[in-house]
């Protein structure tokens, strides 16, 4: 067990930000199953409304250093190619 102050303030603060990070990560997750599952039933207008949720959310993640850059660009790169076939 932490002795002092700070190694107690750093075991909050880091059960605090884990908890974070893996919600946002369930919600990307999410939304990129949402986005999928629009694809597949071929409806364009929601799928387009999927893709811009999923992409903000990716930049954000991004942003908070959550996602690694290259991951954010494959990601949105992939929902550009797969709407352009739609």
């Amino acid at each position: 067990m932490a002795n002092t102050q700070s190694a107690l303030k750093n075991i909050r603060k880091n059960r605090t930000n884990y908890l974070r990070n893996r919600s946002i990560s369930s919600k990307l997750k999410t939304l990129d199953k949402a986005f999928l599952a629009s694809v597949e039933s071929k409806d364009k207008p929601a799928a387009t409304d999927a893709a811009k949720l999923l992409i903000s959310a990716l930049d954000k993640a991004h942003k908070g250093n959550l996602v690694h850059a290259n991951k954010v660009a494959r990601k949105k790169s992939r929902c550009a190619s797969i709407l352009a076939t739609l």
